[in-house]
Parts: structure tokens; C-alpha cells; sequence
């Protein structure tokens, strides 16, 4: 199906047509304000389908690990909802303001320096305009396991609302046995 065709379908199904704004030019691409939860699926039978809320809210996860995205103030900040909250792999607790002052020179933030790297990138849709991700990060041999809720805005960006690390001890498998939870 092409882009087109999904945006027709979108259209002939009670949806606005917005799209996500994630990849290109759109309503949120240069960080427009912040209009509250969107709500347009509500009642409506979700009105953009599981898959389409899961690939929007990868897509956004996967830019915001960019060098470039990250070395951008008005380009993370597109990605950030307003509420943004981060307990990181280091114990600390970030607030939107703060990981926007800090993004630059946190781990990936350099185009010349090394990439963080994400694997095992999964998600589910929690309820209308809300995303729950996980996967496994690795930057400069340190792995931490990510959970990570976007919300779609009223003007249908994903935005990253909550985002927590946890890191992954050396030598260990994160997905072994004896670290499942019981």
C-alpha cells in the first residue's frame, strides 16, 4: 500500500489524516506548541490501527537515538512531550528542560562520536494515542534495557511522555532465565 493509499484509507475511516510529523515536513517538524492529548480516536474504533501507533512510535524512538537529533535542541524538542519525565539508566531523574540542556553531550550526542545502538525494538498500544516500547541499548559496550510511553499529540506527533533505563550488569544476558521476573 502506498503512502497515498494509507492516507486515503485513513481518511475513509473516521481519522483527521493527520500524519505523525516523525519523518518529514508536518505540523511538529519545527516543534509547534504542545495542544493536549489527541482524542480524535476516541469512540471511533481507535481510528489509526495498533501497527501504524507502533511504527509511528519506533519511528520516533529511532530519531531520537540520532546524533543529529540529539545535538538539536528544536529537533529533540519536537520529540519530547511537554510532561516529559526520565528516570535513566544512572538513577537520575530528568526533566524535559533538563534533558534538553544535556542531550548534546549525553551518551550519542556527537555525530564524530560513537552511536548508540538499539536492538529488540517492541511495542504494544496501550489505549487510544499511547505507545508502550521496550528494547536493549548499547553505547561504548554498556547495555541498559529501555522502557519508553509516546502519546500522540492533538495534532497527531508522537511524543515521548515517560522513558526509563535500566542497566544491563556485564557479562549478563538481559533475556536469560534467571533475570525473568517470578
Amino acid at each position: 500500500m502506498t503512502a497515498a493509499e494509507r492516507n486515503e484509507q485513513w481518511h475513509g475511516h473516521g481519522g483527521t489524516g493527520r500524519t505523525s510529523g516523525i519523518g518529514g515536513p508536518g505540523p511538529h517538524a519545527g516543534g509547534a506548541p504542545y495542544d493536549g492529548p489527541d482524542t480524535s480516536d476516541v469512540g471511533t474504533g481507535y481510528g489509526v490501527d495498533e501497527g501504524r501507533a507502533v511504527a509511528d512510535a519506533v519511528a520516533a524512538e529511532v530519531r531520537l537515538a540520532d546524533p543529529a537529533v540529539r545535538g538539536s535542541r528544536e529537533s529533540a524538542a519536537a520529540l519530547l512531550d511537554p510532561e516529559f519525565t526520565e528516570v535513566g539508566a544512572s538513577g537520575r531523574r530528568w526533566t524535559r528542560e533538563e534533558m534538553l540542556a544535556g542531550l548534546p553531550d549525553l551518551p550519542g550526542g556527537s555525530a564524530d562520536g560513537p552511536r548508540i545502538a538499539l536492538s529488540g525494538l517492541s511495542g504494544t498500544r496501550l489505549a487510544p494515542g499511547l505507545v508502550h516500547l521496550t528494547y536493549e541499548a548499547e553505547y561504548a559496550g554498556r547495555r541498559s534495557l529501555r522502557s519508553s510511553l509516546w502519546r500522540r499529540d492533538a495534532r497527531g506527533a508522537w511524543r515521548l511522555y515517560y522513558h526509563q533505563g535500566t542497566p544491563v550488569p556485564p557479562g549478563e544476558d538481559a533475556n536469560s532465565p534467571e533475570n525473568a521476573p517470578g
